[in-house]
Formats: C-alpha cells, sequence, structure tokens
C-alpha cells in the first residue's frame, strides 16, 4: 500500500494501536500453566472488544486468532493444547485488519526465568530490527535494511533466518512489495514515500531457514535447530525516515 492521504494514515494508526495493545495485553496476561489456545483466546477478546479482525484467521483461515510460538517453534505456531512453563520462549504474532486497514506486528517474551543468553538474544533482536527500521525512508534501497541487520548480526555472531521476509501491508496482509529480505540482499528495489511495509528479522543462534513438521503444514522450526526470536513492526515510509504504527496506545 501507499499512503497519498492523512485519513490513510490515521486508519492504519487505529489498526496499529489495536494489534499493538493486543499483543501486550497477551504478553502481560500469559503465565505458567496456560495453554496457547487459553492465551490466544484473550487476544480474540481484545480484537473483538475493538471492531478488529483476525487477518491470518480471515485471510489464510488460520486455526487461531493470533500466532503463538513457543521454543523450538519460531513462527505460524498454532494455539491449542500446548501448556506455557517457567522460562519458555514465546512469540506472540498479531495482525488484525479494521475498516480495510492492516497492520501486523510481533514480539518474543521471555516467560517468568530469564535466561541470560536468551535476554541478550531478545535485546539484540530488537535492536536488529530498529537497525532495519532506520533504514527507511523514500529513495533508499529496500536492501539497504537486510543489509545493514545481517552486518549487526554477523557481528555479534547471529544468523538470519533467510526464508521468513518482511512484506508490504495496509489494504490486504501480504502485498507489494511482497518479499523484503531481512537478510543480505541485491534487491535493487527503491522504497519510495508512503510505503507501508514491516521490518521483521528472526535472529537466531545457529538457525538459517525455516520449516515445517509432517502433520503440521503451519507451525515452522529452525533449521539447524536453534533459538530465534522476531520483532516486528508495521511502518509507514516517509520523506525523511519512518513512522511506526504499530505502537500501543
Amino acid at each position: 500500500m501507499t499512503i497519498t492521504h492523512e485519513d490513510e494514515l490515521d486508519g492504519l494508526k487505529i489498526i496499529g494501536r489495536i494489534v499493538a495493545n493486543t499483543m501486550h495485553a497477551m504478553a502481560k496476561a500469559m503465565k505458567p500453566g496456560m495453554t496457547t489456545r487459553e492465551l490466544d483466546d484473550i487476544g480474540r477478546a481484545f480484537l473483538d472488544q475493538a471492531g478488529a479482525i483476525s487477518a491470518p484467521e480471515a485471510t489464510y483461515d488460520f486455526p487461531g486468532a493470533t500466532c503463538i510460538s513457543v521454543n523450538e517453534e519460531i513462527a505460524h505456531g498454532i494455539p491449542g493444547s500446548r501448556v506455557l512453563a517457567e522460562g519458555d520462549l514465546v512469540n506472540i504474532d498479531v495482525s488484525a485488519s479494521k475498516n480495510g486497514f492492516y497492520a501486523d506486528t510481533g514480539a518474543s517474551f521471555q516467560l517468568g526465568r530469564v535466561f541470560p543468553e536468551i535476554d541478550h538474544l531478545c535485546r539484540d533482536g530488537k535492536r536488529a530490527m530498529q537497525i532495519g527500521i532506520a533504514e527507511v525512508s523514500h529513495g533508499k534501497p529496500l536492501a539497504n535494511i537486510g543489509n545493514a541487520i545481517g552486518r549487526f548480526a554477523s557481528a555479534r555472531g547471529y544468523t538470519l533466518i533467510r526464508n521468513l521476509a518482511s512484506h508490504g501491508v495496509g489494504r490486504a496482509l501480504h502485498e507489494y512489495p511482497e518479499e523484503i529480505a531481512t537478510w543480505p540482499s541485491r534487491d535493487t528495489r527503491r522504497i519510495h514515500a508512503g510505503l507501508v511495509l514491516t521490518v521483521e528479522p528472526f535472529l537466531s543462534r545457529g538457525g538459517r531457514w525455516a520449516d515445517t513438521h509432517a502433520g503440521d503444514d503451519w507451525t515452522l522450526y529452525a533449521k539447524p535447530k536453534a533459538a530465534v526470536v522476531q520483532y516486528e513492526h508495521t511502518i509507514v515510509a516517509t520523506e525523511r525516515g519512518s513512522i511506526i504504527v504499530t505502537l500501543p496506545g
């Protein structure tokens, strides 16, 4: 989507706040002994109350209002009977629409007990996203996003999952410019003012690819097996930088 009017930006900010508030409410509510389905129910209630529609459920018939991925699961985890435990690494990904506008956000959280190596990974994962966002501005190559994230990851001994990319968003969950690498690439496309996109690197301690397991076409796991974190914002490119629309109200 390309923003051309102020009311479009306002519409994006409304749904952006909704998905951000939903994700943070879920993170605050999660506790050991809770199932991921119970956590998803909390997210669904927040979306319903705000008059928003789950994007993965409506667009792809995903079996849940939100995606909740735990430990070895790195993306698109299906809410269900899995019980959360102290020390789990939980990724919550919330995308939704309202009044024809879509926004997408996600973050990784440690439940209860903090492990130093995972704490460092989480902090660096958030930093990787921020570094990518800093490269979004009118006229810059899209490749700058992944190249900057790649330099940061390499300097700290991390790897990046290379088949889970950022994407355009706004009037649909996934739209032009489709796949945007959050790893080093030679993409020659350029960013233009008003472009709406996500920045969502998957930073890992050894994982390079994401794949499903037999019997579940949704949940993704790292190959090689490794800890992975993901942080994501929906942003709008401007002449001098970008506007983050997925901020809590």
